[in-house]
């Protein structure tokens, strides 16, 4: 069936609507970083760059560490931005543009995050670079996605629903990361439960003017646990990142840069020194 172009929208010149990108440009292996500007201190550690495009909030460089070729995009804040990019990236490697037809063949990305977050357990540190074992979405992005889970995610998720259920008109998604991306880019790393939030103020129990809904928020979060599971981090993409690799077939890891720490009311007054170690240290295991 041919996707019609008011639901695959193509410009002009044959790039993807929002991403301005051409099929060609993106590398198997694809690094996303929430802040445009933090594409530049990604790709200045390649050994080559071959490509610079941007639209919008969406730059990407394409280049090569050694002999490995290697996409960082950025996505903006939130869910909904993550909604775009990641189904531009499928599109792009997966859809036949002249035909609007899907590939016979599907291709799997490589998808690693690398972003900032706050820690909501007293014995992880600022300066952890912690890998998320599971996203733990609090936003409605797959309210209106086939979500299916497998059994450890589901028996994961009825837990996690029994401790939130006193939540009103919030219902939680859950999603596993690729366990060959946490085995390989995130061993020996602190490793969790993330959950994205659709803000940052009283989405994630911050208080500043206006009221929250949900009384200690962070006691809330820290306070859960099953087996040897516990929710470790808070920040705004990770679960609609695993959630869509899952859908659309690739591969995802979210590796996150602790710079605050909810339980202490501290924040990192070294941030671009504990990003820069993130970046640092998945290149090297890339």
């Amino acid at each position: 069936m041919k996707i019609p172009e008011s639901d695959l929208i193509i410009n002009p010149d044959g790039t993807i609507y929002h991403l301005n990108l051409l099929p060609e440009d993106i590398a198997d292996t694809v690094i996303t970083v929430g802040d445009p500007d933090r594409v530049g201190e990604v790709s200045k550690y390649f050994d080559s760059i071959e490509l610079k495009k941007g639209k919008r909030e969406f730059i990407t460089h394409t280049g090569y560490v050694g002999k490995k070729r290697v996409t960082v995009l950025s996505t903006g804040i939130g869910t909904d931005n993550i909604d775009i990019v990641f189904n531009e990236l499928d599109a792009l490697v997966n859809i036949n543009f002249e035909t609007r037809e899907v590939n016979s063949k599907l291709k799997s990305l490589d998808i690693i995050r690398i972003g900032t977050s706050g820690a909501v357990q007293p014995d992880i540190e600022m300066g952890t670079i912690l890998s998320s074992s599971y996203g733990l979405g609090m936003d409605s992005l797959m309210n209106y996605y086939v979500h299916e889970l497998n059994g450890d995610e589901q028996n994961l998720l009825n837990d996690i629903n029994i401790h939130f259920g006193h939540l009103k008109n919030i219902k939680p998604y859950l999603t596993a990361s690729s366990s060959r991306l946490l085995d390989t880019i995130g061993k020996e790393m602190v490793k969790g439960i993330t959950i994205t939030a659709p803000g940052f103020y009283a989405p994630q129990g911050r208080k500043v003017r206006a009221k929250n809904a949900v009384p200690d928020f962070i006691g809330l979060i820290n306070s859960f646990k099953c087996n040897q599971e516990r929710i470790t981090n808070l920040e705004m993409e990770t679960a609609g990142i695993y959630a869509l690799a899952k859908i659309l077939g690739h591969n995802a890891l979210s590796v996150n840069a602790i710079l605050a720490s909810r339980v202490k009311y501290e924040f990192s007054n070294q941030p671009d020194k504990i990003v820069a170690k993130a970046i640092e240290t998945v290149l090297e295991r890339i």
